[in-house]
């Protein structure tokens, strides 16, 4: 069964060990021997469905890992340690972010503080991508398969999308529609209303857009593979001598972003040109270079992936790294002359005939789901004071204290901050345990000499002191830090 799904040509390969025969791609050492005995660890067993088919035989799935030697294994496993205490789905019970149920898999259920996160993550996304000169649209969630078929999904990813079937009035036949799995064929649809011109690119088209994508049961894991998910989805269409800038361009504000976000540092691969392809060597040669002189333009660093890239073109992948060494694939930049060309996409150039314009795909967190739990995960939940749901709270710590409490909050809240009281008839203590496990970043307690005086007790997530702030310093400080980075 699994030889039958090798595409035929590709070269298969089996490795036995013993009566143990293992049908996979590998590299295999040629013995056990070559492994150091205290340097691998067994670390889990898991069900698995046979193929990832819920209606297939559930096996057992036995994990391990084995390194070159001692010192690495332990690094490992410090590192899977670090990884459990940050687990996002954790962190999201805690920070009561998000929930997802059996009724819904795969879909993300955002509690008040997950969708606040959420929100000023697009808040801030939105405004950097004005400023960047993009026009943000919207398309529908619903499409004919026509226009599936036209663009060439319905026979690429059929498997994983959500067919929806209609019944038209008068209609013989039931209707076929699908929920987009993406958003590039409807981008096309907004640039072919009405007669473009070369003076009209680059056009920028920014979305974002809803998708959906049937993944199978086993591999979805929390915010990090979902079934519904929204993309930070731009497509460019430009021409050809538009495309080193426009690449250049878009890298400096992914780099932009990505530090405002904490990630100092990412790697770039550039994937160049498979055997199967369209287009001729001397057009992949002025593509490839052009991705090139981009990012040499822009002083990073990239490896060469040869062959990795799509059958229409080359392509960006960019991994930032989290606060614990981990590498996450999260920022694409594609160069597509087929789509455009399917979709009839078009543009009068200065000579006045008709040229097909470049798509170029990009985005930068790739989904607000998945960077969300990475965000979450990098900062082990204390998120920068402007993302944080609950930026503060302010607690009294006698009843009398109260109004004061109020009218601390109002005042936060009218200077951006987001604020909540907190007067229930607690110790101090217990209130800032509980405010701290939920991740809060600030806590305000007012007591009567905070009243008499008209300060506040400021204490900061992680730390033992705390800090006794007047009234408008306090506000003055809390609402500077409440702003997004400036660059929004």
């Amino acid at each position: 069964e699994l030889i039958n799904r090798i595409p035929e040509g590709e070269d298969l390969r089996m490795y036995w060990h013993g009566n143990w025969q293992d049908f996979c791609r590998g590299p295999h050492l040629q013995t056990t021997g070559q492994v150091p005995a205290d340097a691998f660890k067994l670390t889990s067993i898991a069900g698995a469905y046979w193929l990832g088919d819920a209606s297939r035989p559930m096996l057992q799935r036995i994990y391990g890992v084995a390194f070159k030697n001692r010192d690495d294994l332990k690094a490992h496993l410090v590192m899977l340690e670090e990884a459990a205490k940050r687990d996002h789905r954790k962190l999201g019970r805690e920070m009561e972010l998000f929930h997802i149920q059996e009724e819904a898999p795969g879909m993300v259920f955002w509690h008040p503080n997950g969708w606040t996160i959420y929100r000023a993550l697009e808040d801030y996304m939105r405004g950097r991508l004005r400023v960047a000169g993009y026009k943000e649209i919207r398309t529908p969630q619903v499409v004919d398969r026509v226009l599936w078929e036209r663009s060439g999904h319905w026979e690429a990813y059929r498997e994983n999308m959500f067919i929806v079937e209609v019944d038209e009035d008068g209609a013989k036949e039931k209707r076929i529609n699908a929920l987009k799995p993406m958003n590039c064929p409807c981008h096309v649809q907004v640039y072919n209303q009405g007669l473009k011109s070369y003076r009209d690119l680059p056009l920028r088209l920014a979305e974002f857009g809803s998708c959906h994508r049937y993944e199978s049961s086993g591999s979805m894991h929390g915010l990090m593979r979902v079934r519904g998910f929204t993309q930070d989805d731009a497509h460019i269409f430009c021409t050809e001598e538009q495309i080193e800038k426009e690449c250049a361009d878009f890298i400096s504000l992914l780099a932009s972003v990505y530090k405002d976000l904490g990630f100092e540092s990412f790697e770039i691969k550039l994937s160049t040109r498979p055997d199967v392809r369209i287009g001729s060597d001397d057009t992949w040669d002025k593509l490839e270079a052009a991705l090139e002189n981009a990012i040499r333009a822009t002083g990073n660093a990239y490896e060469i992936d040869p062959g990795e890239g799509a059958f229409y073109g080359p392509k960006l992948d960019f991994k930032l790294t989290d606060a614990i060494g981990r590498k996450w694939q999260c920022g694409t930049f594609q160069v597509d002359g087929n789509t455009p060309t399917r979709l009839g996409a078009e543009y009068v150039a200065a000579d006045g005939d008709k040229h097909r314009p470049y798509m170029l795909h990009r985005a930068i967190l790739g989904s607000f789901e998945r960077f969300i739990g990475i965000l979450l995960e990098n900062y082990a939940g204390r998120l920068p004071f402007w993302l944080a749901p609950r930026q503060v709270v302010v607690a009294s710590i006698v009843s009398d204290a109260d109004p004061f409490v109020h009218e601390v909050v109002a005042a936060l809240q009218k200077v951006g901050v987001r604020a909540e009281a907190d007067i229930r008839n607690e110790k101090i203590n217990y209130k800032v345990r509980e405010h701290s496990v939920g991740k809060v970043p600030v806590i305000l307690a007012i007591g009567m000499k905070e009243v008499e005086e008209r300060t506040v007790s400021l204490r900061r997530l992680g730390d033992t002191q705390t800090q006794s702030l007047g009234f408008d310093a306090v506000m003055a400080t809390l609402g500077l830090e409440a702003l997004p980075p400036a660059g929004a």
